[in-house]
């Protein structure tokens, strides 16, 4: 029996995956460099940052490192700007919280997590939230979804993991955890064959954890 969800947070519950893309290729494109965005999903599952291209095309740290602060800053200015509501998350939330106990593991920086939830009610619904300074290792390790089960007191049998990255769905098979991948265009391309489900929106999410546990 499923008693928690164990929620990732970008490209699940609010649509950022691409914009924290863009802002890194924003800030190459400032000194130069083009970051090639299929190089940069194949990165991404690994776990690497938007800097990987950079440093193997020889790129200095204390450039890298400059521009680092100036993505920050752009990626906040799409946060405040764009729309990146997903369909159906609260009301999705909504249903699950009659059953479920619920909560965030999420790689996102704690000043980009508290602007996105600075006029949103997604926070109601969890119990906590684990950002990136709350653990050493991030996805693909299992250290982040094995700190979730701790938060709860739950076993690894009674919690399932909602994901869209093949990085987050590695960490959660690590730490041995059933893991629902929603889809999402941008992380399309990823290997999701390690998946206990899959489904094409949130709203499938209350029957499809049901399903795990007849």
């Amino acid at each position: 029996m499923k008693k928690y969800i164990l929620f990732d947070h970008d490209g699940v519950l609010v649509d950022t995956e691409y914009w924290f893309y863009k802002a890194g290729a924003r800030a190459l494109a400032d000194i130069g460099f083009t970051l090639d965005r299929d190089q940069y999903l194949r990165d991404m599952t690994q776990g690497m940052a938007t800097w990987a291209q950079a440093v193997a095309a020889g790129v200095d740290e204390a450039t890298i490192s400059r521009q680092r602060e100036v993505r920050n800053v752009y990626y906040q200015e799409y946060l405040r700007s764009e729309d990146i509501e997903i369909d159906g998350v609260l009301e999705t939330l909504d249903v699950l919280a009659d059953e479920y106990r619920m909560g965030i593991i999420t790689t996102s920086k704690p000043e980009d997590f508290a602007l996105i939830h600075k006029n949103r009610s997604i926070l109601d619904y969890m119990e906590f939230y684990l950002a990136r300074d709350d653990y050493e290792r991030a996805k693909p390790h299992p250290e982040p979804y094995l700190k979730g089960l701790q938060r709860f007191g739950a076993t690894a049998a009674e919690t399932v993991v909602v994901e869209d990255s093949a990085r987050g769905l590695t960490s959660a098979v690590a730490a041995g955890i059933d893991c629902i991948v929603v889809a999402n265009d941008f992380t399309a391309s990823h290997d999701f064959s390690k998946a206990t489900a899959k489904v094409a929106t949130l709203r499938e999410l209350p029957s499809t954890i049901k399903n795990l546990t007849t």
